[in-house]
């Protein structure tokens, strides 16, 4: 399972509502193949979950993702953050031996 604190959860239904109004019933979150470290975050907005999904709930956000990626995800934590570092969604995975310098990929 992961976690979508309450700060990502308002961007996404933000961003839900700016460029896709009424379309996107949820988003996917999962991982493929690239980046530097072997591996990379995927978020996207989805009209529907794919059959062998697992769906989660936060506060009326729905959250898809594939069985292969639930492996890598397990116990992370989606954040949203808008500091002077930089703005963008990042994620805490506890399961992660090694990020990239731009924590977009990951190696476990």
């Amino acid at each position: 399972m992961i976690s979508v604190t309450p700060k990502a959860i308002a961007e996404v239904k933000k961003l839900m509502q700016q460029e896709n109004p009424g379309e996107a019933l949820g988003l996917r979150v999962g991982v493929k193949g690239g980046g530097c470290s072997g591996l990379t975050y995927v978020l996207d907005f989805e009209k529907a979950p794919r059959p062998d999904d697992k769906i989660f709930e936060f506060d009326g956000l729905k959250v898809f993702m594939d069985p292969k990626s639930a492996i890598y995800l397990n116990g992370t934590e989606l954040d949203f953050s808008d500091g002077l570092n930089g703005t963008g969604f990042t994620f805490r995975n506890p399961n992660a031996q090694r990020t990239c310098g731009c924590g977009s990929s990951f190696t476990v």
